[in-house]
């Protein structure tokens, strides 16, 4: 009997469900879109039943094209963004989703920051307070909005959401847990010192009990079989934080393998044995039990790109495919020059300054649309080398990476990642790295693979590979110094300008 495996990734707006064999050939693919809401500035959130809703129609026409037996799924996997927070009522109902590009909280992790709480949450969880991060929106709620703080009854991530909604489980994986920053890292538990630190110290019972990964959370319900088409008791693993999804699906599995994500979310990270660096490098645990993951991330990656097609190429018919590759084609006909204009990818902030936005710098009139597409894409890559310097100063050694999540579909793309970063870069055949990921963990649940490196030597196949062009070399460092000192002097005025009248401060409260 054929044996298949459902990978489904719950990102910040699309849900994806795929179906993948054992050899880690797509058989069918489905995905549906939600809706962001921004009630206030700096607020971005999403409604669950619409989350629930497109999980099922997802599920359920993906194995309707399969025309398989839901019987001959032997599992299911989720993968889902990190922080950003999702929470359940005390009677199990679904009560608030904000996602990870939730900016509110940043006049919060200023305070902290002049208290020193970083210094008491990072030797703990190996991470700093930011805007987005689980524990710093839920300490938000609890001062400004104590009547939704006082409804709450768990506090989970996006995947953990879609768990629940299948097995009637609520539980959460080590993996997104840690990556939410409310875990001692070294011993991949809760801590009750850590919660103090965030002023949570007295709401334990708000986090739901933690799993592994590849660990069984439940089984489809008879009710969930019914609206999606899965059979009833396919088994559910415990999932994993997307990015650590994506690094496992695109085949990174080893200790000192890169991987990059160009998704909505600049990620960047690279696999250790032991969970202490010379620096203050974001951390999480892997998928598996031992080992860990040193990465930076912020939101400044492909949702540029999306932000830029959506509001000026969106219905531009004049070039044949999507207005992505239209977008790229303009880009690769540039012949990069020392006067090109320059990006900041801060459509949503920067890791480092939560009051930075956008910008083009250096537009002249013999510019072009393709001059400021290529641009963007360059910007991209500049906050990715921002983040892997990061990671390298901070003790991790690699000399390549594997570069997954919608930037790595481009042709052009990726070969301006391997010149701005200076390393070969590898794309997988596989689009849906963060699905395959998912479904790898779903075979070594139910035990189709010995472990994870197993399930990705089984399932992970490379489809190109990209050199940097040493000519560049030089041109990219003089960029890269500009597009850091142009930021440095930004921001101050970046501050000036995101600054909220306190009458409207208190409105958005």
């Amino acid at each position: 009997m054929a044996r298949y495996l459902l990978g489904l990734d719950a990102g910040n707006t699309v849900i994806k469900a795929v179906i993948f064999d054992t050899e880690g050939n797509e058989i069918a693919a489905a995905s549906a879109e939600g809706h962001s809401r921004m009630p206030h500035p700096g607020h971005v959130e999403r409604g669950l039943d619409e989350l629930w809703s497109n999980a099922r129609k997802v599920i359920r026409s993906c194995i309707e094209q399969a025309a398989i037996e839901p019987g001959d799924i032997a599992g299911v996997g989720c993968a889902g963004h990190g922080n950003g927070l999702y929470a359940l009522d005390r009677g199990g109902e679904p009560l608030l989703g904000i996602q990870s590009l939730d900016t509110r909280a940043a006049a919060l992790v200023e305070e902290w920051q002049s208290q020193g709480v970083g210094d008491r949450t990072h030797p703990i969880a190996r991470q700093r307070p930011w805007p987005s991060q689980t524990p710093t929106l839920l300490a938000w709620l609890k001062r400004h909005r104590p009547d939704l703080f006082n409804r709450i009854g768990t506090v989970f991530l996006s995947k953990d959401f879609v768990v629940n909604r299948l097995t009637g489980r609520r539980v959460s994986d080590v993996s997104d847990m840690s990556g939410a920053g409310l875990l001692n890292l070294a011993e991949r538990r809760y801590d009750a010192a850590l919660m103090e630190a965030y002023g949570l110290g007295d709401h334990m019972d708000l986090l739901p009990p933690l799993i592994e990964s590849a660990d069984i959370a439940g089984a489809v319900t008879e009710e969930v079989s019914r609206q999606t088409g899965l059979a009833t008791g396919t088994p559910v693993v415990g999932g994993l934080f997307d990015v650590v999804a994506s690094a496992l699906g695109s085949g990174v599995s080893r200790t000192g393998s890169a991987s990059i994500i160009a998704g909505t979310w600049s990620i960047n990270q690279v696999i250790i044995d032991g969970p202490d660096l010379d620096g203050p490098v974001f951390m999480s645990s892997t998928f598996d039990r031992t080992r860990y993951m040193a990465m930076e991330n912020s939101a400044t990656s492909a949702a540029n790109l999306e932000w830029l097609v959506k509001e000026f190429f969106e219905g531009d018919h004049s070039a044949a495919g999507s207005p992505f590759d239209a977008c790229c084609a303009l880009a690769g006909a540039i012949d990069p020059a020392a006067d090109d204009p320059l990006y900041h990818p801060y459509v949503y902030g920067a890791q480092q300054d939560g009051h930075a936005r956008a910008g083009f710098y250096g537009i002249a009139g013999w510019h072009s649309k393709g001059h400021l597409v290529r641009a963007v894409l360059e910007g991209v890559a500049f906050g990715h080398r921002q983040h892997i310097e990061t990671i390298r100063k901070a003790g991790a050694v690699f000399n390549e990476a594997v570069l997954s999540g919608g930037g790595s579909r481009s042709l052009i793309w990726p070969q301006i990642f391997a010149d701005v970063l200076g390393v070969p870069v590898t794309v997988a055949r596989s689009r849906e790295t963060g699905a395959l990921g998912a479904a790898i963990a779903a075979g070594t649940g139910v035990g189709l693979f010995a472990d994870f490196e197993a399930g990705a030597e089984a399932m992970v196949r490379v489809e190109r590979h990209y050199r940097p062009d040493t000519t560049l070399e030089a041109h990219y460092a003089r960029r890269y110094a500009l597009y850091t000192d142009i930021a440095e002097a930004m921001a101050p005025l970046w501050r000036r300008l995101t600054a909220v009248p306190p009458a409207l401060a208190e409105a958005a409260a």
